[in-house]
């Protein structure tokens, strides 16, 4: 059984867009993006990196990035069992799994990046890594700061804290005295906290007007770790993932109970990847990934 991956914000770099020209149907989802965002999204993603990693700009960029690699699998004849999508990556999932199309996801990251900068202002809020610390550990070493909170657990000893700059800074000083290591994150915004509630109200107001389908695949949500195919559920859960955590260690944990013997990352960079190859618990013999160089590679581990 195989497993698809979409990655979340942070998987941007410069230039992802030219390696992406040589598969099949890239140009056309580029210029279909063009006419949806009314912006020239390739060029965002070959240019200024600080430019690129502003949530409205990281988002559609790795969407559309995610969704060429998804397509390109399928062409070439794989097929997934379960979806799952970190954080924005679950956007993807969704189009991917036909519960809504291309372009309504597109649009909805676009605008799901506007509201989460509207809410905390660029730079004011961030994110860091936690490695080597068990998630017990660090919710109790941050519990007494204010306005910093875990936003993902991504793995046994991977947790992401998340808030204001000034907040996850002393929090970041107070976890490396407990961590193998603690290191900022390349965002622009306090991902899955409570200071995003105005982007969760607004979109909540965009998803209104969209009928979501039955997804061709079950889906593996972040805020529950738990899978579904019920169009309503699947809408309540992309939204409380906006203020809520991304549990992905449940997520893929969940994915392996149920069969699932390989992952293929759909997306730029090996980010979820690698937090699969460090992972002491997963039984899968190999992990599959699609890298942009058009190279199919499978890794034993």
């Amino acid at each position: 059984m195989k497993a698809f991956l979409f990655p979340g914000q942070g998987s941007q770099y410069s230039g992802m867009g030219n390696d992406l020209t040589s598969f099949s149907r890239a140009y056309y989802f580029f210029e279909t993006a063009r006419e949806v965002l009314g912006i020239d999204i390739f060029q965002i993603m070959n240019g200024d990196e600080d430019f690129l990693k502003l949530t409205e700009n990281a988002q559609p960029a790795i969407y559309i990035a995610s969704y060429i690699a998804f397509d390109e699998l399928i062409r070439a004849g794989y097929v997934p069992s379960l979806l799952a999508g970190h954080s924005l990556g679950e956007y993807t999932a969704l189009a991917a799994a036909d519960v809504y199309d291309f372009e309504t996801g597109l649009y909805l990251v676009r605008k799901r990046g506007e509201y989460i900068s509207q809410s905390v202002k660029p730079g004011e809020g961030t994110m860091a890594a936690v490695i080597g610390a068990k998630i017990d550990e660090i919710e109790a070493a941050i519990s007494d700061i204010d306005n910093v909170w875990v936003a993902n657990h991504n793995s046994e000893d991977q947790v992401v804290i998340s808030g204001m700059v000034e907040s996850v800074r002393i929090a970041i000083e107070r976890l490396k005295k407990i961590a193998k290591r603690v290191a900022e994150l390349k965002v622009s915004g306090p991902f899955h906290t409570p200071l995003l509630e105005s982007a969760r109200e607004k979109m909540a107001h965009e998803l209104r007007g969209i009928k979501f389908r039955k997804p061709r695949w079950p889906i593996v949500m972040n805020s529950t770790g738990r899978e579904t195919t019920d169009p309503e559920k699947i809408r309540e859960n992309i939204l409380s993932q906006i203020c809520g955590p991304v549990l992905w260690y449940d997520s893929i944990n969940r994915m392996i109970q149920l069969g699932a013997k390989s992952f293929i990352e759909a997306g730029p960079q090996k980010v979820l990847t690698n937090l699969l190859k460090r992972s002491k618990s997963a039984p899968c013999k190999h992990f599959t990934e699609i890298v942009f160089e058009r190279q199919f590679e499978t890794v034993g581990i």
